[in-house]
Parts: structure tokens; sequence; C-alpha cells
């Protein structure tokens, strides 16, 4: 099964697509984190969004928020990937793409994420750094992390 990427902007997803977007995204971080917080925000309108599909049928996602959106570099940020399509490496095509159009689309800025604690090692394996100490953020434990931009 291969998995296909499409880039949007927000006003480019109909209605549909954001709403198999959003039901995801809750499904994986509400339902099955068990954790309650306002998982739709005010950063989606200015955020790009990457759905990967297999065979038509959301498999993963995430997005990437501009510099000064969120932070002063560009982030990366609601990765999941659905239950039904985990264990085929999905996670790691879905965030290579996701630096890849991250650095392109921001040169020289680097990136940076607001990172669940028990994901440290795969955002380590990218090349991401630590850069907090563990924080609670919606009764989870996170830290920031930083990719520096590529020298060119």
């Amino acid at each position: 099964m291969s998995l296909d990427f499409r880039w949007s902007r927000f006003d480019e997803l109909n209605t549909r697509e954001f709403y198999e977007i959003v039901k995801a995204r809750e499904t994986v971080f509400v339902v099955e984190q068990q954790c309650a917080y306002q998982e739709v925000d005010e950063l989606d309108p200015l955020a790009w969004h990457l759905t990967a599909t297999v065979e038509g049928q959301l498999a993963a996602y995430i997005r990437v928020v501009g510099p000064g959106d969120k932070f002063d570099e560009p982030s990366i940020g609601r990765v999941m990937t659905l239950k039904a399509f985990r264990g085929h490496q999905y996670g790691r095509a879905l965030m290579s793409e996701a630096i890849r159009f991250t650095e392109q689309t921001y040169p020289g800025l680097g990136i940076k994420i607001g990172a669940q604690v028990y994901l440290t090692a795969f955002y380590e394996s990218f090349g991401f750094k630590r850069a907090s100490e563990p924080y609670d953020e919606d009764g989870i434990p996170h830290m920031d992390m930083t990719k520096p931009a590529p020298h060119v």
C-alpha cells in the first residue's frame, strides 16, 4: 500500500476534507489519548495541512504552521497516524515529507516542535534536539525540540 501525499492551505480544503481531518485528529488526540482539549484551534486557518491517504482513505496527517504564528520558527504539529494504518512506517514517511516541505517553504529558519516526551527518540532520529525541559500540555508531558536549518 503506497502513501499519497497532498498539501493544502486551509481555504483549499473542502468541508468534507476538513471534517475527515478533524474527525481523525479527535480520534487520536482526544479519544485515544484521553485528552480533553480544544483540538481545532486558531492555527488551523493559518497552517499548511498534509494529508496522507492509502487507496483514497485518510491514513495520516500533519500540519505546518509558519514562522511567527506559534513560534519564531516554522512548526510541525498534529502529527498522527490512524490506528488502522500503524505499523507501516507511515509516520516516518509523513515526518520526512513535512520536514522537506518546511525547509523548502521556509529556508534558513530551522523548525521548532512541541513534542510528546515519549516520542523524543523518534524526533531525534530526524535531527531534532531537545530545547526545553519537559512540561505539561493538556495533561500530557511535552518538550520543545528544534531542528536547525540545513547548511547550504
